[in-house]
C-alpha cells in the first residue's frame, strides 16, 4: 500500500473514534459523569465529563461507522486500497473506547493536580485512539489485526495530535471550546 492508501485507510478506519469528543462537546451539558465526587480533595472527572456528551459521542461514532459500512462499496479502491467495513462490535468499541479513553485521562489529569481545560500533552491528543483501539483489540481480535497493520497504526499516532490540534483550534475560534487544545 502507497503511502496516500495508508492514510486513506488510517483516517477511514478512526473516524468512528474521532467523533465521538467533538459530539461530546457540541451536545454536552447535564450532570457529570462523577455526580461531583471528590477524592483526596480532588474532582474525580470534573464538570466537563457528562452522561449526555457521553452518550451522545458514542451515538455519533456509532452511527458514522454504520454510515461507513454504506459508503464503503461506492469509495472502495478509490484511493488505490480497500477501505475496512466496521464489524459489529467494532460499530460499538471504536467510540465507546474512545469516551471511556477520554474519561481515564480526565481522571488521571485530576490526580495530577490540572485543572478542568489544562493541557496535558500527549495525553490530550492520543487518550481516545488508545481508549478505542484497546476496546477493539480487546473484542474484535481478528478485526484489529487485519486492519491495523504497522504502517497503518505509525499513520494514526502521528496524524492524530495533528488532526486533534487543528480542530481544537477551530472549535475554539468558533468559541465551542474555553481553550485552543
Amino acid at each position: 500500500m502507497d503511502l496516500v492508501a495508508v492514510l486513506a485507510v488510517a483516517f477511514w478506519t478512526m473516524l468512528p473514534a474521532y467523533v465521538p469528543n467533538n459530539a461530546a462537546v457540541l451536545v454536552g451539558g447535564g450532570p457529570p459523569i462523577d455526580g461531583g465526587r471528590t477524592w483526596n480533595d480532588k474532582r474525580l472527572l470534573g464538570d466537563g465529563k457528562t452522561w449526555l456528551g457521553t452518550a451522545a459521542g458514542i451515538a455519533a461514532g456509532a452511527s458514522l461507522a454504520l454510515l461507513l459500512n454504506v459508503l464503503q462499496p461506492l469509495l472502495d479502491g478509490a484511493v488505490g486500497a480497500t477501505l475496512p467495513t466496521f464489524e459489529p462490535a467494532v460499530v460499538v468499541s471504536l467510540p465507546v473506547g474512545a469516551m471511556v479513553g477520554d474519561i481515564a485521562a480526565s481522571f488521571l489529569k485530576r490526580r495530577s493536580g490540572r485543572q478542568r481545560g489544562a493541557a496535558f500533552p500527549g495525553l490530550d491528543q492520543l487518550d481516545f485512539v488508545v481508549g478505542g483501539l484497546a476496546l477493539t483489540a480487546l473484542v474484535a481480535p481478528g478485526w484489529f489485526l487485519e486492519t491495523f497493520t504497522a504502517a497503518v497504526l505509525a499513520v494514526v499516532l502521528v496524524m492524530t495530535p495533528v488532526l486533534h490540534v487543528g480542530t481544537n483550534l477551530v472549535a475554539y475560534k468558533l468559541s465551542l471550546k474555553s481553550e485552543p487544545w
